[in-house]
């Protein structure tokens, strides 16, 4: 299974130098997971960037994969992985949701460098 970070879908809808990188495990609806936090993420900043229409495409299509909520057993195991890898919020609740799911993460966010079932590549400057 794979789990592509908020930033890693913004990469790829916005066609940025890394697209490439998240292109396989977006495209490979089956084995893909997809946070409701990320989805919250997403949404947030097209909307914010392009608004509506475009916001509402791009969730349409990150819920091509299967959508996981975020539930008491995710949160109370992101909160412990967040205090143990000094990792933001939604890191943390992205991190737990992976593990729950034994989902490899994707991901260019310098946070998740190094972790244990991630997949990152370093975010090219100008994306």
């Amino acid at each position: 299974m794979n789990l592509v970070d908020s930033c890693g879908w913004l990469e790829y809808f916005a066609a940025g130098p890394n697209a490439g990188f998240f292109a396989d495990p977006i495209e490979d609806a089956g084995k893909l997971i997809v946070p409701t936090i990320c989805i919250l993420e997403v949404f947030k900043r097209i909307l914010q960037q392009h608004g509506r229409d475009q916001a509402l495409q791009a969730v349409a299509a990150m819920q091509e994969g299967r959508v996981v909520e975020l539930d008491s057993t995710i949160a109370l195991e992101a909160a412990r992985i967040g205090l143990e890898l000094r990792l933001p919020l939604a890191d943390s609740v992205i991190l737990a949701t992976a593990q729950a799911h034994q989902a490899v993460v994707w991901t260019q966010d310098a946070h998740f460098e190094n972790k244990k079932g991630v997949r990152f590549v370093k975010r090219i400057l100008g994306s």
